[in-house]
């Protein structure tokens, strides 16, 4: 059970009382008139002598979840995904978002927004867009932390290409200015430490090895930005952003010295004495002064001040470009991407009590669904939220629930609210895409269920993408493999269907920290090469498919890489595969048996061989739970 002294973090998010909704069949989404907020934001760019504005997603330290409010895009656009950047000329405005979105923003947009759906023909890229708008000498500004120095440099070297327009890095941010009277204001909860039976390793060890990776690089000190690396350095966590563990500061490493920059009502005397004087303490906007200081300071020295492609341009615009090195490769994200022994317990250990929580609601579902009963996407999340709260070490979700029935499923990152969410259908799909953040690490699972009967194209849709699942599952590769060459094992069958998903097939998973980690994937993106998957990871296996207006299906396990044994060892080297942490069964009912071969069977007998073996003792005999359980993982002839 959580601990007393933990209990102020024992909700990442409020529980909010949340009402039972009409039992409609579809949601009605209620468009934002963003016409007001447009016109005083354009007024503010006349002033500041700017003609087109970009409003990123993303916070200063470059989240992909952020805290209510830095929701500056969601304020001026109305569009409430977490991708996404919004960019307003005088007379236009666009909303650039990817394929997981493209149903959710035709819905939210209203009539002053164009949307430019990313990776589609012919569609401009928001960049395009906005040096298409700046033709003829006109300035682009954004908030200059609230952009990666590698994406300004970017954009202002497209802009002296077509000889048009100027970049301009700000100071103020012009959409705040506009939100000012409703904007919520910034969280200052306080600290509290992760123990080292969850860590595994002191943050002294931590600090000992980042300087080592320091003085590889020849820098003179390294800065670091992002929430989940500053997090996970120090052993510590927050309650800033909601679904996140993570808090506001900044950090800065060099060879003798470690700072952190944080708020001073966050640090408490018990915090204060965990850090000792091994971390000074500094005001969190302290950061902009002592890396100018420190640029200045070092202008002499053949080192170099270190930062990642995350930093912000507002942070290296106050060192001359020649002192500053960025680092191809984040050496904190890497370090925390391979989970210590003990996290890697930890892991496991959450991902068997969060199975028995989903274990126990797909079967309650059901149980419902018999006696007549219904339920609505969010109240189903919310029943979710209760099994999963009811576990030992239990903290908060890890991201909103996807609780998506029928053509809800299509939109692949929904989230269903009360007023406007659908019924749970027993008749069609039901996809439900959830997480948790226990105290010994993080959970994402997807599963894809059907209460009634589903038809034969449901099936062979979710037969394709559950072969694609198990092909990734069951992959061998040798050290040194990425994601990126990994990613058509989990597709191969829907291609030869004709057939695909617009998102990646895997994610890195935190512990007990954010749910979608760097620097490792499985998908297309070419970067995922850079870094090839190392014993010790923990990623997410998503393959999906979707028909917009009918249905949508994933599968998400999280798997850990391991070494496996091979029975020749070409060239010297290891070879790595995955071991399945996600304690669910998959879905009989919408299993074509006749599609799969003898080794997919095999393989899907023995993981729900270990499902039940590993979940069983959770459950009593005569439970609903334990009879559906047990049906679920009966195997299948081969």
């Amino acid at each position: 059970m959580i601990s007393n002294t933990f209990r102020a973090l024992s909700r990442l998010i409020p529980s909010a009382p949340r009402t039972m909704s009409s039992l409609t069949s579809a949601p009605q989404v209620a468009k934002v008139d963003t016409t007001a907020r447009l016109a005083a934001l354009r007024q503010l760019m006349t002033q500041h002598n700017i003609e087109i504005y970009i409003v990123p997603s993303e916070d200063a330290h470059q989240s992909e979840y952020i805290a209510p409010v830095d929701g500056r895009r969601e304020f001026i656009s109305g569009f409430t995904g977490s991708a996404g950047c919004a960019v307003i000329s005088a007379t236009k405005a666009a909303l650039s978002t990817d394929g997981r979105y493209f149903l959710q923003a035709e819905q939210q947009l209203d009539s002053n927004w164009e949307l430019l759906k990313q990776g589609m023909p012919d569609v401009p890229t928001w960049q395009e867009w906005a040096l298409r708008e700046a033709e003829g000498g006109k300035n682009i500004g954004v908030d200059a932390t609230l952009i990666s120095a590698a994406q300004a440099k970017d954009l202002t070297e497209k802009i002296k290409a077509r000889k048009g327009g100027h970049f301009v890095g700000m100071d103020v941010n012009l959409v705040d200015a506009v939100w000012a009277a409703a904007q919520p204001a910034r969280p200052k909860e306080p600290l509290r430490i992760q123990p080292i039976e969850y860590t595994g390793k002191h943050f002294a060890e931590k600090l000992d090895d980042i300087r080592k990776e320091i003085d590889k690089q020849a820098g003179s000190g390294l800065v670091v930005s992002m929430l989940d690396e500053i997090a996970w350095l120090f052993n510590l966590r927050g309650n800033d952003i909601p679904y996140n563990p993570v808090f506001f500061a900044y950090a800065f490493v060099t060879p003798t010295t470690a700072t952190l920059y944080i708020d001073e009502e966050k640090i408490t005397a018990e915090i204060r004495a965990f850090l000792g004087d091994a971390v000074a303490i500094k005001p969190y906007d302290g950061i902009f002064a002592d890396v100018k200081a420190f640029g200045e300071a070092a202008a002499t020295d053949e080192r170099k001040l270190l930062v990642t492609s995350s930093a912000s341009f507002g942070l290296t615009k106050l060192v001359e470009p020649a002192r500053v090195k960025t680092l191809k490769t984040a050496p904190i994200e890497c370090a925390k991407a391979i989970k210590s022994p003990a996290e890697v317990k930890g892991m496991v250990d959450c991902h068997v009590r969060d199975g028995v929580a989903q274990i126990e609601y797909f079967s309650f579902l059901e149980a419902e669904f018999k006696k007549g009963r219904e339920y609505t996407e969010v109240t189903g999340a919310d029943a979710l939220e209760r099994f999963r709260a009811a576990k030992d070490h239990f903290v908060g979700l890890s991201f909103p629930t996807i609780s998506s029935s029928g053509p809800n499923g299509a939109i692949i990152h929904y989230e269903p609210e009360p007023e406007t969410c659908a019924r749970i259908d027993p008749d069609a799909i039901y996809l439900c895409d959830s997480g948790a953040q226990f105290l010994d690490g993080t959970t994402d699972s997807t599963r894809t269920l059907h209460y009634g009967t589903p038809t034969a194209d449901e099936i062979r849709a979710y037969t394709l993408v559950l072969k694609g699942h198990i092909a990734l599952a069951r992959a061998v590769f040798p050290k040194g493999s990425g994601g990126f060459i990994l990613d058509i094992l989990a597709r191969q069958y829907l291609w030869k269907y004709g057939l695909d998903y617009r998102h990646g097939t895997g994610h890195g998973v935190g512990s007990f920290l954010n749910v979608h980690e760097g620097p490792i994937g499985v998908g297309t993106r070419i970067q995922y090469n850079d870094i090839p998957l190392e014993i010790g990871n923990v990623i997410s296996n998503e393959p999906g498919y979707y028909e917009d207006g009918k249905f949508g299906i994933r599968i998400e396990s999280c798997v850990l890489v391991v070494e496996k044994k091979t029975p020749n060892n070409f060239g010297g080297k290891k070879f790595y595969g995955f071991e399945t942490l996600t304690m669910v069964p998959y879905c009989k009912k919408l299993t074509d048996v006749g599609m799969l071969d003898d080794d997919e069977k095999l393989w899907l007998n023995e993981f729900h061989a270990k499902v039940y073996e590993t979940t069983k003792s959770y459950f009593k005999e005569g439970d609903y739970a334990l009879e559906w359980l047990k049906r679920e993982t009966a195997p299948i002839a081969m």
